[in-house]
């Protein structure tokens, strides 16, 4: 019977280090590919290049006239920008925050006094609010109103009258230029 202790010199036997190398070997070989196998799940719950395209959406505003309007599409919702007047934006800023349901000054709403940029979703039952073309009934406070229930906004968004309970949102937006603005 052969002797696989270890030799005089206190080195296992050749057959030992050839096994533990095969075993670690072997167990590489498994995580990487069980590694390749998973990758393909996990990179599934990444969105998708469509998605990830509608995350930001950059506007040139150096077309939009002073009292003009326009509505952009980003991750699916209209967003408004209104390109104010300064009776607007007076109007806007001259509210008296205690008749406000949902309490907020124009300047915490705005960027740039000039430009309102707004998620065009009444907040009350996700209606789309008119007051965007020059046509449009702009409701009592010269904004926007929503014909379905009755809500009526201010020229700085925020809700003055009818069900809504919260002013229109405001996405996060930057301006890149003074004639471009990128909204997401």
């Amino acid at each position: 019977m052969a002797d696989t202790s270890t030799s005089a010199s206190g080195t296992p036997p050749e057959g030992e280090s050839r096994r533990d190398f095969l075993l670690y070997a072997a167990s590489a070989v498994g995580v990487a590919g069980t590694a390749l196998a998973v990758w393909p799940l996990i990179h599934s719950m990444n969105p998708a290049a469509d998605t990830l395209a509608l995350s930001s959406t950059e506007v040139d505003l150096s077309s939009i006239a002073v009292g003009q309007a326009i509505t952009v599409t980003w991750r699916g919702k209209p967003v408004f920008i209104r390109h104010r007047t300064d009776e607007e934006i007076e109007a806007a800023r001259k509210v008296d925050l205690a008749e406000l349901r949902d309490p907020e000054t124009d300047d915490k709403r705005v960027k740039k006094a000039e430009w309102l940029i707004l998620v065009g979703i009444c907040t009350h039952l996700g209606c789309i609010p008119m007051g965007q073309k020059a046509s449009d009934p702009k409701g009592e406070y010269g904004g926007w109103f929503c014909p379905c229930h009755g809500s009526a906004y201010d020229t700085s968004g925020r809700i003055r009258k009818g069900p809504a309970p919260l002013n229109l949102a405001v996405p996060t937006y930057t301006f890149l230029t003074d004639t471009s603005v990128r909204i997401g």
